[in-house]
């Protein structure tokens, strides 16, 4: 047997073997590099935007009311405890008088019955300085006297009563009020019946928006819209 460092190294033959190894695992990281670049990328999905929260300016300011509207809302309700029947519209407060205040047919004067309710009307007209009108209403049975025509002209007499009575008897300024004449035209009730009849004889007195004020000057006097509703 040849000494040790006589015999032929055989390891020299598996030298290319590492520089193959190096050789496969640089193609693999190269190939692994490109397949990265290539390779989809993936988004997420945006995170759901903050909600808007939305402020009714609304309801966080306290609303104050006009003066007019609270004048109007107190009036209305001094109508109503004094037991009377009232009921808004867009001019206005309008008051239906009661029974106590219903005309005869065919006749204008206001009974003594229903001077109570004219008083209760009074203390609430001189508590405001609004303009009143004053609207007279006949039932369709016709008419034809020596005093009234037709009953345009007893409706307009119905309320010219009226405003005599709340003149002369309660201090009620003729300047804050007018008059006018609606006939058979806009009944309440139906005519058929006696008691349908009576209740469409009447006056409503309709406490306008405005104050009196505003409407002077126009050269007219109480009695001047008496015609104005009168068919021509």
């Amino acid at each position: 047997m040849k000494p040790k460092y006589f015999q032929s190294d055989s390891s020299h033959r598996d030298r290319w073997m590492v520089s193959y190894l190096d050789a496969i695992t640089i193609l693999l990281i190269f190939f692994v590099a490109a397949a990265a670049k290539t390779a989809p990328t993936i988004k997420k999905d945006p995170p759901p935007p903050a909600p808007v929260v939305v402020i009714d300016a609304r309801k966080t300011a306290p609303v104050t009311p006009a003066p007019e509207t609270l004048e109007q809302d107190k009036l209305e309700q001094d109508l109503l405890n004094a037991g009377l029947d009232v009921h808004r519209e867009s001019r206005g407060l309008v008051i239906r008088l009661p029974q106590a205040i219903f005309f005869s047919s065919g006749d204008d004067r206001i009974g003594s019955a229903a001077l109570p309710t004219v008083e209760k009307i009074a203390e609430v007209l001189r508590a405001t300085s609004n303009h009143i009108v004053l609207t007279g209403h006949a039932d369709s049975v016709p008419i034809h006297n020596r005093h009234f025509k037709n009953n345009w002209e007893l409706s307009a007499a119905r309320g010219m009563r009226l405003l005599e009575l709340l003149k002369d008897r309660y201090g009620i300024d003729e300047a804050r009020m007018s008059v006018s004449s609606d006939g058979s035209n806009r009944p309440s009730n139906s005519n058929e019946t006696p008691d349908g009849r009576a209740n469409n004889r009447r006056v409503e007195i309709l406490i306008l928006d405005e104050p009196a004020k505003d409407r002077a000057g126009d050269g007219r006097t109480p009695a001047a819209l008496i015609t104005e509703n009168r068919p021509n």
